[in-house]
């Protein structure tokens, strides 16, 4: 099979936005070789597809910090429209009003980046889990060692001999 796109391409276009994972219509747009204005003609003519969780349209103040912290975004800031951007579900819906063959080679390749992020993500999740465990498992036992070594220091200070003249 064709790979159209390289994974970290996309997973480089991938943002957290309202607490979700999103592609803006622009990045869309450049992956399936079309301009912005075309891919968001299709989704206009087709607006049943693509209910609130599946696309929504940022806020200005949403783009400010989008523009403010990404220098990729900086075309945005002079921009008349404010984007659109694509939750997974939206991004699937896409395959089925963009049939060009580009279109679907993409959309599996964002599905599958999608897929992927979800494992990473659970896997993380996972990790960070054990090692919680790991601590405080392991900070009562690190207590006692401390525990034991300020009785040592205790008893050493004790038995101590000054050296030198007392005068």
């Amino acid at each position: 099979m064709l790979n159209i796109i390289p994974g970290e391409r996309t997973e480089n276009k991938i943002l957290l936005m309202r607490g979700l994972k999103v592609m803006l219509d622009r990045d869309l747009a450049e992956l399936y070789g079309v301009e912005t204005k075309v891919l968001n003609q299709a989704v206009k003519r087709n607006r049943k597809r693509f209910p609130d969780d599946f696309m929504f349209q940022l806020s200005k103040a949403e783009t400010d910090v989008l523009v403010t912290n990404c220098d990729r975004f900086k075309t945005l800031k002079h921009s008349s429209s404010l984007p659109y951007v694509f939750t997974e579900q939206g991004v699937a819906m896409l395959s089925s009003i963009l049939n060009s063959e580009r279109a679907i080679l993409v959309n599996v390749a964002i599905m599958r980046t999608f897929v992927n992020i979800r494992k990473f993500v659970s896997t993380y999740e996972g990790l960070a889990m054990k090692i919680a465990e790991l601590e405080k498992k392991y900070d009562k036992k690190i207590g006692k060692i401390f525990e034991t070594l300020d009785k040592f220091n205790k008893t050493e200070d004790k038995n101590k001999r000054e050296i030198g003249f007392r005068g």
